[in-house]
Order: C-alpha cells, then structure tokens, then sequence
C-alpha cells in the first residue's frame, strides 16, 4: 500500500508575521514553546516580542470527556500486563470503528465463514440509525405507509438482519391481501437463506453448496418475474443475488464504501478468506468509492492486513497517542508486531507508550497514570520516569507524599532527595521551621538541617521557648545527620530533664555539650547561663571538678582561647530529645562572680 502523505496542521501564531520576523522554538515534553526572534526575514536585527506562545499536540488530555476514557484505557492496559490474556474491551466514539475492525482481522482472526459474520457485527454496531429509523416507523399510526417504511426494511437486508426485516414486511403484507402470495415468497427466501454457524458441525464446503443452491432458488423467482409487480420486493430479491447496480441505487443507505464492502461480500462472497479481503477492498475503492478522509486509508491498511501502516496512519491522523499506544501494545500481546522494532533502540510498542505517558505527564492529575506505562517499557521507561517525575509541580505536601512514594517503590532515591531538599526549602521560605527540618531529614541533607537547626535556636533565643516540640522530641537517631542537629535534640533533652527534676543528669549533660564541642561558639553564653540555676540549687549538683570545666568554659568564651581538655576522661553523651529552661540575661561579670564563688565553695567542700 502506497504512504499516506498528508500535509501537517498548520498552527498560526497570534500576532506573527512569517514575512518581518524568524519563530524560534524549543522542544517540551508535550508541546513546543515558540518565540519571536530579534532577527528579520530579510536579515538585520529588529525589537523582540515579550511573548512566548505555547503549541500543544496532546490538546485532548485536557477534555474533562476524555479523562474518564483515560483512566478505563489505564485500568485495562494494567491489567493485561498481569494476565497476558484476551480481555473484553471498551470501545470509544469513533475510534471505535478502527478498533473493532482492528479486533475482528488482527485479534480474532476469524477464518472463512466466520469473518463475515464478524465483518456484519462490525457494520451493525457503527450503522445503528436504522434502529431508531425503525422505531421511528414502527411507532406512527400506519406504519407501512410511512415514508421512511421500505428503507428501514432494505437496511435491515443490507445488514443481513433477515428476520427484522420479515417482522417489519408483515405490516405490508396485512395491507395488501391480493399481494399475499408474493409477500409469502419472499418471506420465505429471508428465512432459509444460509448462515454459517462456526458451532455446528457443517463443514464450510457444506455450507458453500447450501448456500449455492439458494442463490439458484433467488435467481429463479427473478427469472420468473415473481416480484415484477412490486418494485421494492423485485429490489430486495437482486440485493439478495448481489446485484451490484441495485446495490449502487441504494448507496445512500450503506452511505459508506465498507459497508457497500461487507455487504457485497455477504450476498456474493460469503466464504471469503481474509487474505482476499484486500483484494476486494482495492477493486471497491479504485472503481465506485475515493478515498479521501484518513479514516478511509487506515481501514483500508487493514483491510490489507497491514499492521504497521494502520499504526503509522492512526498516529498521523490522530492527535493524541492513546489510541495507538494501546492498539499496539494489544497487538504486540498477541504477537502480531515481533517483525516491527525501530532503529533507534526500542520497539514500536515501548515508543509510543513513551509518547502517551509523556504526554500525560503534562496533565495536572493524569500524571499518576502514565506512571504504569513507564513501569511496563522495560528499555527506556525507568529513564523517562525519572526525568518525568521530577517535572511534576510540587503544590501541596500531599501532592510531594504521592510523587515521594512512587519513587521510593522504584528505588528511585535521587529523585526522592530532590523532591525533600525541594519541600525543604519551600517550607522554609513560609517560616515552618518544623516542616523543613521534617523534609530535611528525610532527604538526609546535613547542610540544610544545619542550618533549619540553626534557625531553631535563633527562635529560642528571642522566644524563651521552641516551636515544634513532637518533631524535636522524637528526632531519634536523625539527630545524628548533622552536629547543630544534634546539639539541637541534646539541647531539648537537657531541658526536659530539668523539669522533671533530674538535676544532676541534667547538669552532666549541659557540661558535655560544651566540652565535647557540640554546642556552637556562639550559643555558650546561653548554656552557661542555664548552667546558674543548677548552682543555686541547696544540694550540690555540679562536683568541683564539673565546676572548673564551667570555669574553663567560661574563660575560653572571654579570652579566645580553646577550651583545656579536662583531667578525667570526657563522658559520652546518650543521644535523646531537648526542651526550653530559661532564657534569662545575667549581667556577665555576676556570671562570673557566682562561678568563682561555686568554685571557691566546691574546693572547700573537697578538703574538707
């Protein structure tokens, strides 16, 4: 079969003149973004345009209609990965009539006899008119004499439903006694013609001579002139001998060429073998029908059994991939496009649900979709995922859970990070402390949760108290991501044990944040503050030895000097959660003034 070449859409721009200025454009995963240039058609330099035009060819990913028909399709296409079986299929609009076809030639694969029987329940379920004409008829006060009578009964012929046709001829022959005879004759022709039944034991040879011998019995009540009195009758005998100029005075009602095609076959070739199908559809579109709608070629591609081109000219014709993402993907189920794998290192199945599912990336909630058709293209789909995924607007945190979770079932763990350094600092930005350290951790980013740590003990510093208290409480082993994280969740332990009254392990820890050099330079003043309640208790919490480290402390902070390691070794922190004490400012030469008198008191109580 010869290439379709049909011209491409032409998309005109607003407010462009092709003939002053050159279009610049750059390629998107679903469309193209187009812009004027600074340079003129003629050369030279002119002023550039502020706008940038947006060219979509999945335009119908965003019909609120066909979401519905994008998430069946989805539904299906999962499962047949799953069963790898024939599944009952949901047909669509006018993609319907490629598809059904598309079953009964490719899928099906119903052999003589049967296949016009198929090719008639194709017809009947996209000429479905002549049902309502029906009623239409059927439902007026004389409907024999209805103007529309004889069509709706030489439609029922066209489409071999003999027996509505008889039902429908009864309402004639009670009107016209006198043509009893001849209305009983030809109800009797309706009713022996032969079917093939494929259930029954008749062989198709049996069949053909059954068949043969009523054609001879219809010719012979034309020869007779049994229905010369009666046009209509005498008509529907030669459609019933497959009289071709008849069949042409009633072109009207096949009102297509593949239904003329199919009914052609059932009056005159009712065996036919569908490797001569595209022998007859050849000689019916090149003698009595032009083909001229894209719609016309791709039936006619598989009427001649071409898979490949009714691929090629549904995806010209088409402006959307669905349908040919998944019509391949069932034919490749059934084994029928092994011969078909492209140059450029994937199949033709693999790339066009690569094209589909990208195309439905774009859509704000039909992303989640294509995620399955990524998962089912084993060659290039991880890779398109991953480069897909992270182009999905993060707009809500409920929104980044979903994409979150999708990639940790992939191991996707790059694009998890990213996705947690992007919330992050989104939360950051609104001032939700709690929020970004929670997205910090999880994206185990020690530089951001450094400095969310640090923002977190700014606030406690202005405030006298920390925000987000369940997040700080429950840091558990994240605390260990970084050391301000740490000093952080210690911090907070070091005041929860305070109030609960545990002085003496609340005093060893405040010690160790200092020696062990977690706590920042910066925060000290604070924690030797915290430390003076602790000094003013009647009980003696800090030993003399825990006192010079306060002492040493404290001179390092007003000197500059490194702080001395201490005789004894240092002890090891148990890493827990932190909670807020005080905040009280003491002048700072009373702070040191209380701790030479501590010192002064604790070197006493050791001699003595």
């Amino acid at each position: 079969m010869e290439e379709v070449d049909v011209e491409p859409t032409t998309t005109p721009i607003p407010g462009f003149d092709s003939n002053q200025k050159h279009l610049g454009f750059v390629w998107g995963p679903g469309d193209i973004l187009v812009y004027e240039t600074i340079y003129k058609a003629s050369g030279g330099s002119a002023g550039g345009c502020p706008f940038v035009h947006e060219v979509r060819k999945d335009e119908d990913i965003y019909s609120p209609i066909l979401r519905k028909l994008f998430n069946e399709s989805h539904h299906i296409f999962v499962g047949l990965q799953r069963i790898r079986e024939d599944l009952p299929m949901y047909h669509v609009s006018s993609l319907e009539l490629i598809w059904n076809l598309c079953e009964v030639l490719f899928i099906d694969a119903a052999p003589a006899g049967s296949l016009v029987l198929h090719l008639l329940d194709w017809v009947r379920l996209h000429k479905a008119d002549v049902d309502e004409k029906a009623r239409e008829v059927l439902a007026s006060e004389s409907p024999a004499e209805h103007q529309a009578y004889w069509d709706v009964v030489i439609s029922y012929v066209l489409q071999g439903r003999m027996d509505e046709a008889r039902q429908v001829l009864v309402k004639q022959a009670a009107l016209q006694p006198a043509a009893r005879v001849m209305f009983k004759l030809l109800d009797n022709l309706l009713m022996k013609m032969p079917i093939f039944n494929p259930g029954e034991t008749q062989t198709l040879t049996e069949f053909d001579v059954k068949w043969r011998h009523w054609r001879e019995e219809v010719d012979h009540c034309l020869q007779d002139q049994s229905f010369a009195s009666n046009r209509h009758l005498e008509d529907i005998c030669k459609i019933l001998v497959g009289d071709e100029d008849v069949l042409l005075e009633y072109k009207e009602l096949l009102s297509t060429w593949y239904h003329f095609l199919v009914t052609r076959l059932l009056f005159s070739h009712p065996t036919v073998k569908p490797t001569e199908l595209h022998y007859y559809a050849q000689v019916l579109t090149t003698t009595l029908y032009m083909i001229q709608k894209p719609l016309d070629s791709i039936l006619l591609a598989a009427f001649e059994f071409d898979i490949h081109q009714v691929i090629k000219d549904c995806s010209i014709a088409l402006n959307n991939w669905w349908f040919v993402g998944h019509l391949t993907d069932l034919l490749d189920h059934c084994k029928l496009l092994q011969s078909h794998n492209l140059h450029f290192g994937s199949n033709l199945r693999e790339f066009l649900l690569l094209e589909y599912a990208s195309g439905l990336f774009t859509h704000h909630s039909l992303w989640q979709l294509a995620v399955d058709y990524f998962d089912h293209c084993p060659e290039f789909g991880r890779v398109y995922l991953e480069l897909q995924i992270e182009r999905v607007p993060l707009d809500t945190e409920r929104k980044a859970l979903k994409v979150i979770r999708i990639c940790e079932q992939r191991q996707m763990t790059e694009q998890v990070r990213s996705i947690c350094k992007i919330m992050a600092k989104k939360a950051l930005r609104n001032n939700r402390l709690g929020s970004a350290l929670s997205w910090s951790i999880r994206a185990k980013d020690a530089a951001f949760a450094t400095l969310i740590s640090e923002r977190f003990l700014q606030d406690y510093c202005a405030k006298g108290t920390f925000s987000d208290l369940d997040l700080i409480d429950n840091l558990g082993p994240a605390m260990l991501l970084s050391d301000r994280l740490t000093f952080l969740g210690k911090y907070r332990e070091f005041h929860r044990l305070y109030g609960e009254k545990r002085f003496s392990d609340a005093a060893k820890l405040l010690l160790s944040l200092m020696t062990a050099k977690i706590a920042p330079h910066s925060f000290w003043m604070t924690l030797l503050t915290d430390a003076l309640p602790l000094l003013e208790q009647k009980e003696v919490i800090f030993s003399a030895d825990q006192t010079h480290e306060l002492m040493f402390c404290l001179e390092e902070l007003t000197s500059g000097k490194s702080v001395p390691t201490p005789d004894r070794p240092m002890q090891v922190l148990g890493y827990t959660p932190p909670y807020p004490l005080s905040n009280v400012c003491f002048p700072f030469n009373l702070l040191i003034h209380c701790f030479i008198i501590c010192s002064n008191l604790y070197s006493c109580l050791a001699r003595g």
